[in-house]
């Protein structure tokens, strides 16, 4: 379920004087990453009907009804009615991986940190659509975005690592306390979700560019372990069978099972810790 959010659409930037340009350089590259899952425009900040950080916190029934659908989604494509918990598990991925490619797109492809508030990631399965409203950008000091408003520099690599798993993890962390009820899972397991989505998120980014090398070495240097609140690492490894190697060069072992296994034994991810185990 690395890559499973069926949609395609807008993600869209704010035009906010002064800083138009900056979010139109940030985002043009992912435009092209994302295009099978979502477009990328330039435009007003999240809001109206779509489902943000904000709204999936404090609306339990739009929690709830996400659910629902995703459980009839499933039941129609596959066949089998999922338990609720992984109908949830879908919801959050779904909005997870969406959110974390959105912050760690722009750093592996220009070096930019977006930072982004509960309402500043929007999301609409409905029009395909997805809004993307920072409210400022870390970069490096060599960068020619530096200085402009709405930027801030830091001083070096390590730091905009930093800078971006803060970001990462003050987007999604309310989201993944508020699931954690419909998941029926502790800390530790929505929070090695959010290792997961993060390492996947750079992973796809560099598989679609042709940079999957560049990807591993870049999630890997982000997840090394010990990072909390993440838990576990990006723990990419060689390939070693066939399953693997069509995927790509390299592949992982997931932190937490994305239970897509329950619809049916052959739905088994080539990055699922069952597998692993035998």
């Amino acid at each position: 379920m690395t890559t499973a959010v069926a949609a395609s659409g807008t993600v869209a930037v704010p035009q906010a004087a002064g800083r138009v340009d900056v979010l139109r350089e940030t985002y043009a590259r992912l435009t092209e990453v994302l295009q099978p899952l979502v477009r990328l425009d330039v435009t007003s900040r999240a809001g109206g009907a779509q489902v943000t950080g904000e709204r999936l916190v404090q609306d339990a029934a739009l929690r709830e009804w996400l659910v629902d659908m995703a459980g009839r989604r499933i039941a129609d494509g596959h066949g089998v009615t999922p338990r609720r918990d992984v109908a949830a598990l879908d919801v959050l991925h779904q909005y997870a991986f969406l959110a974390t490619s959105a912050m760690s797109g722009p750093w592996f492809l220009e070096r930019r940190v977006p930072w982004v508030g509960p309402d500043g990631i929007g999301y609409d399965a409905a029009s395909g659509s997805l809004t993307v409203s920072p409210s400022y950008i870390s970069c490096l000091p060599d960068d020619p975005a530096a200085g402009q408003p709405g930027v801030r520099v830091v001083a070096d690599e390590e730091q905009l690592r930093t800078v971006l798993r803060h970001a990462v993890a003050h987007h999604l962390g309310p989201v993944l306390e508020e699931f954690r009820p419909l998941l029926r899972r502790g800390p530790r397991a929505v929070w090695g979700l959010a290792t997961d989505e993060l390492a996947e998120s750079i992973w796809y980014v560099g598989r679609t560019t042709g940079q999957e090398r560049r990807a591993v070495e870049a999630a890997e240097a982000l997840l090394p372990g010990r990072t909390a609140p993440f838990v576990g690492a990006a723990g990419f490894r060689p390939c070693t069978d066939a399953a693997e190697k069509a995927a790509g060069e390299a592949t992982r072992t997931r932190n937490t099972c994305c239970m897509w296994y329950t619809l049916g034994p052959e739905k088994l991810c080539v990055t699922c810790p069952r597998r692993n185990r035998g």
